[in-house]
């Protein structure tokens, strides 16, 4: 039977018969599936910068700065997991000045232990995050961890990097890593939650530095020999969801909501290792953002997402882990805040896909 059966019937061709064009190669599958590259501004009316406020003329303190935000944002996909890559440039008004200034409109000099007038430029700060998962169905080759609403667990890595032209001169550098449960939800929507370990081993701040004139006289008591602080390790929670608002009529579904919130754990003193008033939980968020879709609006649905126009509420409390209470970088005396550790604001922008 074997044998008959491997014997083509008098109607029957084989490979070499066929014409060649009826002979189609599968398509190669691509390495990433998905790639999504995308600009965006947008205009930030009540940013802070801790520590950096002025006094307005009937007394009252000014914590708050506009910002100008610029901003490019990748996301890929492919067969094992995700990578997700933002860098952000923030060009503040004049009340979060550059350097020399040490706050608004001022320039101190530790020499002569005396403040002068000075109108600095506002600061420049670069800030890029990354962060990229492994799913455990795919590595797994299993749909195990797919269970009702969770459709995925992965291991996440990351880290992020800063820099700013002030004369704190912060440099930010911290890595994370831990696990992303991801969840659907409707509408095509997704609500992620990641626990995490994070450390925040390098942080320079210039007021730290020996013989500077802001800090003591006593390496590694009460001044750092070069600034650089590096913090504890500790943990963080870091979630992030998105859905269409997919129950509206069809004729309007160019709506959609997005959102974050990150918790980081007291990572030490403030200007860790030195001693001092210690950090506090920070609480970073941007819980809504609703966004209309004006080119699928204008053309179609094919273009959907190429033009996006939005409007978001920003929360930002104990702004780096500094204690907005008690620290005082945050107060200008014990119990009168200079509002410039917690950051509350609604802004705008657009993005643009490409």
């Amino acid at each position: 039977m074997l044998a008959a059966a491997a014997v083509p019937g008098p109607n029957s061709a084989t490979a070499a018969d066929l014409p060649a064009k009826a002979i189609k190669k599968a398509p190669d599958i691509p390495f990433f599936l998905v790639i999504d590259d995308r600009v965006s501004f947008s205009w930030m009316p009540k940013g802070t910068d801790p520590g950096m406020f002025s006094i307005r003329p009937d007394g009252s303190i000014n914590g708050t700065t506009a910002k100008q935000v610029y901003s490019f944002t990748h996301f890929d996909l492919w067969a094992y997991g995700s990578n997700f890559f933002t860098i952000s440039m923030f060009k503040s008004d004049h009340n979060d000045p550059a350097n020399p200034c040490t706050n608004a409109g001022v320039v101190f000099n530790p020499g002569l232990g005396v403040a002068t007038g000075a109108n600095c430029a506002g600061a420049t700060e670069i800030y890029g995050l990354f962060r990229s998962t492994l799913g455990w169905n795919e590595i797994f080759e299993t749909k195990a961890f797919a269970v009702g609403p969770l459709h995925n667990v992965s291991f996440e890595v990351g880290m992020d990097a800063s820099t700013e032209n002030t004369y704190l001169a912060p440099a930010k550098r911290d890595v994370v890593a831990g696990l992303q449960f991801g969840f659907d939800l409707p509408y095509k929507g997704y609500f992620n939650v990641s626990p995490l370990l994070y450390w925040e081993y390098y942080n320079r701040n210039a007021f730290t530095q020996c013989g500077g004139g802001f800090a003591g006289a006593v390496p590694g008591v009460s001044c750092l020999t070069d600034g650089e602080r590096s913090f504890n390790p500790t943990w963080a929670v870091e979630t992030n969801y998105y859905m269409d608002l997919g129950f509206l009529p069809e004729t309007m579904q160019f709506w959609s909501i997005s959102g974050r919130a990150g918790w980081y754990g007291q990572k030490g003193s403030e200007n860790n290792p030195l001693p001092g008033t210690k950090t506090a939980v920070e609480f970073n968020s941007e819980p809504i953002r609703l966004t209309f879709d004006a080119s699928k609006a204008a053309w179609g649905a094919k273009y959907s997402h190429f033009v996006d126009v939005w409007v978001a509420y920003r929360y930002w409390q104990n702004k780096f882990g500094i204690d907005h209470k008690a620290s005082a970088v945050c107060n200008v005396a014990p119990g009168v805040s200079n509002n410039s550790c917690t950051e509350e604001t609604v802004y705008g922008g657009i993005t643009v896909k490409f």
